[in-house]
């Protein structure tokens, strides 16, 4: 046991939904006191760094209603049970903005928020980008938005960029293209 690992006692499931489990564990502290912690456990996601031949980003524009507005993001999706990540973002790229991408590449997998979820966001980078078939779910109302990388970081500026997995990719584009440049 790590000196700062926080044993679990008791573990209940408070919700169980479509998405995530909520999870309330009494735990024991590395100091022998007790505590809780309320727990959001999430299947995965991914998401994709698109960018077509005329060098412009591809995004989508998509109500939150935790955020109660729009913003531009990456294309992204949950994973299904067992899915790999990399069909999962091929998917969820052609659905969300009616690209194809000829092949991806792995930029980096992260935790989202790990002082409450565990959900682990694997974000690729889309290469020979191409028109296909947009198709997004019943439930999802998307709008495809292109824009360069300046366009993007003026939206950053703005706050109509402002989720992680796509505030990462954009420094993560900028930074490759400055040491080229």
């Amino acid at each position: 046991m790590s000196r700062l690992e926080e044993k679990t006692i008791h573990r209940r499931t408070i919700f169980e939904g479509r998405v995530i489990r909520v999870e309330l564990d009494e735990v024991g502290l590395p100091n022998g006191k007790t505590s809780t912690r309320e727990l959001v456990r999430h299947s995965g996601a991914v998401s994709v760094l698109a960018v077509t031949g005329e060098g412009k980003i591809v995004l989508v524009r998509q109500y939150r209603k935790p955020l109660e507005k729009e913003i531009l993001e990456l294309p992204a999706g949950k994973l299904e049970p067992g899915e790999d990540p990399a069909d999962c973002a091929l998917r969820e790229l052609e659905e969300e903005t009616g690209y194809r991408a000829a092949e991806l590449t792995h930029l980096v997998s992260f935790y989202t928020s790990p002082g409450f979820a565990d959900e682990l966001l694997h974000l690729y980078e889309a290469q020979g980008v191409s028109e296909g078939t947009f198709r997004p779910d019943e439930d999802e109302f998307v709008e495809r938005v292109e824009l360069t990388l300046e366009e993007a970081f003026d939206r950053m500026k703005s706050g109509e960029i402002c989720d992680a997995k796509t505030v990462t990719a954009l420094y993560i584009l900028q930074g490759r293209e400055q040491s080229i440049g």
